[in-house]
């Protein structure tokens, strides 16, 4: 805790820096090379998941995801009605016909009981105080109101970090870190029952992606804006015999039996229902065996 008694967040990412290669990213996006392949697979599986909630939000924020991949799946349900897309970049915020705001992730400018519905879609595993966000995001919630969310977390990109931390240690005897850290699966449940919300639920979908070499994934990480944005990150650039030695192990390591290499992203769920008298009581922590399914059918208590 600091001095006046608030906690003290250190910070991982360089967030200006983050938003910059994203906006960057946005500008140059190319649709036929579908580098947004892992924002469509989620944008299909909100459409899904919302499927299973029984009743209407007057308000919905689509909180940060970078593409209008989020705010196209919630206004294809009857059932949501005003969509406010709070996009990450000046950029982001030109595309569809919702209405726009820039906002950080970190510091929202949502009133307290605003909305109705929180949707995020691969943006909130860049915030430095993701517990500071998630609270102010329940905040944000009318009483039984939901949050669904889908961030990047536990093994995601382990085959990168590991062959780059490899070829960097044996070529130059140390390494700088170069694939971001992502949360633990484990820990998601607790982060949102210490923010608030009630019926906390985390699920994992593991999206297992092939490429013909390593560069081909590093080519696809750059258009997704998601390239090193630590703020522990060496500013010298990533010599090229570490590079290619990197890529050999990276092929030694982790390449299925025809020579394509795999590389995991591991997209993890959230839902939370803002605290409302006609929900179930809590459990007590660690004790939860619901289902996603049952939580989102059970939230909704009007």
């Amino acid at each position: 805790m600091s001095a006046n008694g608030q906690p003290i967040v250190h910070e991982i990412f360089d967030r200006s820096l983050a938003r910059a290669r994203l906006e960057r990213a946005l500008r140059t996006f190319d649709a036929e090379r579908g580098a947004d392949f892992l924002l469509r697979r989620a944008a299909a599986e909100l459409a899904d998941r919302l499927t299973l909630v029984k009743r209407e939000f007057a308000i919905a924020v689509d909180l940060g995801t970078p593409g209008p991949h989020a705010a196209r799946a919630m206004a294809g349900d009857s059932r949501i009605g005003f969509i406010v897309r709070a996009a990450p970049t000046e950029f982001g915020v030109g595309e569809g016909i919702y209405p726009r705001i820039v906002v950080d992730d970190e510091r929202l400018p949502l009133a307290d009981a605003s909305c109705d519905l929180v949707i995020s879609i691969l943006a909130l595993q860049g915030v430095n105080d993701l517990p500071g966000a998630l609270i102010q995001i329940r905040r944000a919630l009318r009483p039984d109101g939901l949050f669904l969310c889908c961030i990047l977390g536990g093994e995601s990109l382990n085959e990168l970090r590991q062959s780059l931390t490899a070829a960097e240690s044996e070529i130059l005897s140390g390494a700088a870190p170069r694939v971001a850290p992502f949360v633990d699966v484990r820990a998601l449940g607790a982060l949102l029952q210490r923010a608030g919300f009630a019926l906390p639920v985390v699920d994992l979908d593991r999206a297992v992606t092939r490429y013909g070499d390593m560069l081909a994934l590093m080519r696809d990480l750059r258009a997704m804006g998601a390239t090193n944005a630590l703020i522990a990150r060496s500013r010298a650039p990533l010599r090229r015999d570490v590079l290619f030695r990197a890529a050999q192990i990276y092929a030694e390591r982790f390449a299925d039996s025809d020579g394509r290499l795999r590389a995991t992203f591991d997209m993890v769920w959230l839902a939370g229902w803002a605290p409302h008298e006609s929900q179930q009581k809590p459990l007590k922590p660690g004790s939860a065996k619901m289902r996603l399914e049952d939580a989102l059918k059970r939230g909704g208590g009007r």
